[in-house]
């Protein structure tokens, strides 16, 4: 069979099925999002093994695995499909009303507590057939929005430059949280030297705390970390049973000390930067009407007054 005649008898399923599993790494998870019964897709895979005299993906340990054919594959594969919904949508306008499909919005752990929930009922109150995927913020994810993978990333994300397009929604200062039942601290006098005589709960990712730690090493301050988080979802239980000090962004740490109870919020006694919250999104999507729709969503949300704009 010529390669013409090998890709001539497939279907879109089954090269939705390839970019599926190549990105889940597994048969159950991509059924569910195909829709499909997993003794379905299984039968798909071994039409398409057939096909292509190949594996395509072996079982591992960590999941499905992709053969050196299938990466190779992938990226037309992902061409293909990025054409494909490109002319079924060309013209016709996004309505969520009726809509059914899936969105992956690129977010920190941080936006999973503070912009994710409101996104989600808005996102549901309008379109109820719509999906949201929240993925996390990582080296590869200009890649992941410029082929479709992924449609908007939302936070400091200054790596996001070039072929991308950027909205800012909101500006970010900082605080610090403690117990209430701190013995040494109130939020009426908490002073540098405060600051520096405390031991304080670091967090180990984000860039956010990239510009905090840099600022940091720019005052020549160096707190006394005695605990470090890989994020902010343990941080109110160690708040509230200990003496520590976190530093974080206002939006996350007022939600936390909202939400977590038991926590006290003090003014950050150091001059750190402010930063800017943005939505990020790839040229190749400022047109389409589902990436505009789901932007124009943030922007409604998350978008501060003085920010709103005409158009």
């Amino acid at each position: 069979m010529s390669p013409l005649d090998e890709l001539g008898s497939l279907d879109l399923r089954l090269l939705r099925l390839l970019e599926a599993l190549y990105r889940t790494g597994s048969v159950t998870r991509s059924a569910e999002l195909l829709g499909q019964g997993q003794p379905t897709v299984s039968l798909w895979l071994r039409r398409l093994r057939a096909q292509f005299a190949d594996p395509l993906f072996v079982r591992t340990a960590t999941g499905m695995q992709a053969t050196p054919r299938m990466d190779a594959m992938i990226g037309t594969v992902r061409e293909v499909l990025d054409g494909m919904r490109r002319l079924a949508e060309a013209g016709r306008a996004f309505d969520p009303a009726i809509a059914d499909r899936e969105f992956r919005v690129l977010m920190t752990d941080a936006s999973h507590v503070t912009l994710l929930p409101r996104l989600f009922s808005h996102v549901q109150a309008l379109a109820p057939q719509v999906r949201i995927e929240a993925g996390a913020l990582h080296a590869s994810m200009a890649e992941e929005l410029s082929d479709g993978r992924a449609d908007l990333a939302l936070g400091l994300i200054p790596q996001l430059e070039s072929g991308f397009y950027q909205q800012t929604l909101f500006d970010q200062d900082w605080i610090c949280l403690a117990s209430r039942q701190h013995p040494r601290v109130r939020p009426q006098a908490f002073t540098r030297r405060d600051y520096e005589r405390e031991a304080h709960v670091g967090i180990v990712s984000g860039t956010g705390q990239q510009l905090l730690e840099a600022t940091l090493e720019q005052l020549g301050l160096r707190r006394n970390v005695t605990l470090r988080l890989p994020g902010f979802l343990g941080l109110p239980a160690t708040l509230s049973t200990t003496q520590l000090i976190a530093t974080l962004p206002r939006h996350i740490g007022e939600t936390l000390a909202r939400t977590g109870g038991g926590l006290q919020v003090l003014p950050c006694p150091l001059p750190i930067p402010k930063f800017q919250v943005k939505q990020h999104w790839h040229a190749r999507y400022h047109q389409d009407p589902a990436n505009r729709w789901l932007r124009g969503v943030c922007a409604e949300l998350f978008m501060t007054e003085d920010r709103q704009s005409p158009g």
